[in-house]
């Protein structure tokens, strides 16, 4: 079982192509270390066993009549944001309690359509509303490299269930870095799209604006052809980009490096990051230069409102995403004296802590006498910060970043200390504001309390050009030589 598991998704698809293993094989392997792990790494909220299984055999026919697809047989895990027909959507919310779809979201349509297979619904902070994975109704996520440490979040389940080797790949959302973090927490690939390179029609919404699907992965090779297999115009999403879809994976060795451009914003290497993980990013850099990348320090000014930004535009739509849980047709309803009393029992239930507070600051944001003071503020400062990566994409071809400050920390160390949460978006939120791609691959790993934990490094891209940012993470990937964690 070991060996089965510990395949990456592109070599997977292609055993399973040439009939060197069969995707039953592969997807009970997965299952059964589901069944081994999730009860101490809670990446799944929802096993959907039977289901795989069918999959799994189609798949097999599909090969042996000779029309096996992109991702024939893949076993995925698949947040549950996004809404799966017929398996239950709980967006990992008590309001939410016994909704199962009628209909499947988009993304996870164009995968089924490649012939992958639905492992589960895996565990995420609650509407996506964190960073730790710890405001899930059903239980906080743990990281694999170190289970009293968070895998991050909000796609937390994503994320561990892939370090775990309980599935080759996995969906994540991103809203403020909600891919990229868990995946340098988690030491793994993680990349959110440009905005509307992913349909989000079906996808439960957190921020209308900020909300993309994104792929992880163990490899940037394997995270290219989910993501291959994701993508696409969608006429059901009015803000999906009509753009081919690109063979990302082919040519991710091609990128001659010389002469790269890489932006390095003094802004983003700050005093506040762990010496540990600073030390790596410097190697990341220094790997580029001895390979003739041009390094070039650039300023993005507008960064340091980044998170307060985020933290009013999110919260706005969220409060107004969330209003259509009341209820009256789907999830949880707690029957009040009447109809104003029915809301207010089943939402003061149904919500949980963190959702609520981003509610009512979202409300108040929006309300008489404080839109313009703070929306309308925020959203003149998001064109800034937009225009700051115009600026400087003029001089760089790509940015590097650190993605997170610190490797993972420990479970309830934050979660009392919302600002203290919040900040550990600082290097992500800026990205999703601006709607560019970001990706985030492992640099290495460092020792902390006895224990080794990994970090990783951010790329950050130009509007639709994930191309060439999976090439550069492709060349880091290699420069870098990262030992992922075994299956042990």
């Amino acid at each position: 079982m070991s060996e089965l598991i510990e395949l990456g998704l592109k070599e997977s698809a292609e055993l399973i192509r040439n009939r060197d293993i069969s995707a039953v094989e592969l997807t009970e392997a997965c299952l059964e270390r589901i069944d081994a792990h999730n009860e101490s790494i809670n990446a799944f909220i929802t096993v959907a066993s039977d289901k795989a299984m069918e999959m799994a055999k189609a798949s097999d026919e599909r090969v042996k009549e000779g029309r096996a697809r992109l991702l024939e047989g893949v076993p995925l895990g698949i947040k549950d944001m996004f809404c799966t027909k017929d398996v239950l959507t709980t967006a990992a919310s008590h309001i939410l309690d016994n909704f199962v779809p009628p209909y499947e979201s988009t993304v996870t349509a164009n995968l089924w359509k490649q012939g992958a297979v639905l492992l589960g619904k895996t565990n995420l902070d609650e509407f996506a509303m964190g960073s730790s994975n710890e405001t899930s109704y059903f239980g906080t996520s743990r990281n694999p490299w170190d289970t009293t440490r968070t895998p991050g979040g909000s796609s937390g389940g994503s994320a561990a269930a892939v370090a775990d080797f309980m599935c080759p790949g996995s969906l994540g959302t991103d809203t403020g870095g909600s891919i990229r973090q868990p995946a340098a927490f988690s030491g793994i690939v993680g990349m959110k799209p440009t905005y509307g390179r992913c349909s989000r029609w079906g996808i439960v919404a957190f921020a209308s604006s900020l909300d993309q699907a994104g792929p992880f992965a163990r490899s940037v090779e394997d995270v290219a052809l989910l993501f291959r297999g994701m993508s696409g115009h969608d006429p059901l999403d009015s803000t999906s980009a009509d753009r081919p879809i690109e063979n990302y994976d082919a040519g991710l060795d091609d990128l001659n490096i010389k002469g790269l451009r890489i932006g390095l914003p003094k802004e983003y290497f700050t005093d506040g990051i762990d010496p540990q993980v600073k030390a790596h990013i410097d190697v990341a850099i220094k790997n580029f230069e001895a390979q003739g990348a041009e390094l070039v320090e650039i300023s993005l000014p507008h960064t340091k409102y980044a998170v307060p930004t985020y933290y009013i535009v999110a919260p706005a739509e969220a409060a107004s995403n969330l209003s259509r849980y009341d209820g009256m047709r789907f999830g949880l309803r707690i029957d009040g004296e009447n109809l104003a009393d029915t809301y207010t029992k089943t939402r003061s239930a149904g919500f949980g802590r963190e959702v609520k507070r981003r509610i009512m600051t979202g409300n108040y944001t929006l309300s008489s006498g404080y839109y313009d003071a703070y929306y309308l503020k925020a959203q003149k400062v998001r064109q800034l910060i937009r225009q700051d990566f115009v600026d400087v994409f003029d001089k760089v071809d790509v940015i590097l970043t650190p993605t997170t400050p610190t490797a993972a920390f420990k479970i309830g160390d934050r979660i009392d200390d919302p600002v203290t949460m919040y900040l550990n978006d600082i290097f992500t939120v800026a990205t999703n504001l601006a709607g560019l791609p970001g990706i985030s691959v492992p640099a290495g790993t460092i020792e902390e309390d006895g224990k080794t934990l990994p970090v990783g490094v951010q790329f950050i891209g130009k509007a639709f050009d994930e191309q060439r940012l999976l090439q550069v993470a492709r060349a880091h990937e290699k420069m870098a030589n990262f030992q992922m964690r075994n299956a042990a």
